[in-house]
């Protein structure tokens, strides 16, 4: 599999190593897959926010140190599939994410939202914290 135009322009910005855990994870995942978010706007974050699709202002997508992924299935030569939100293929695309991050930066430095406790997001995948500190930009 290999990520489409759009896909590599929505890694525009992401933090090197986070697109490299996402190029690596294209060779290691079963699941097809392509990005639907990168680095995010604070106004968009507002928004989603607001609609309930997201529960913080403080996003790893406003520094560009997480992406949200979705799942292809059945994609074919022309660039024509469907998104699944079926879980079981998000706990496959995290797998091959952990395992590209185990190679590439170490498996405690990515985070998978999947293992939250609270607001799973099998979509998301992000840099820690700890190793990745970041404060998103101050708007008024």
């Amino acid at each position: 599999m290999t990520l489409s135009k759009r896909s590599l322009e929505k890694l525009e910005g992401v933090h090197p190593h986070l697109q490299q855990i996402v190029m690596k994870a294209v060779d290691l995942s079963p699941v097809a897959f392509c990005i639907t978010e990168g680095v995010r706007s604070y106004d968009r974050q507002k928004k989603l926010v607001a609609q309930g699709a997201s529960k913080t202002m403080n996003s790893r997508h406003l520094t560009g140190h997480a992406v949200d992924l979705a799942a292809m299935i059945d994609p074919d030569d022309d660039g024509n599939f469907e998104i699944s939100w079926k879980w079981h293929l998000y706990a496959t695309l995290a797998n091959a994410m952990k395992a590209a991050a185990l190679e590439i930066v170490g498996p405690e430095r990515l985070e998978w939202g999947g293992d939250w406790l609270t607001f799973k997001d099998g979509a998301h995948f992000q840099l820690s914290w700890q190793y990745y500190p970041a404060n998103p930009p101050i708007e008024a």
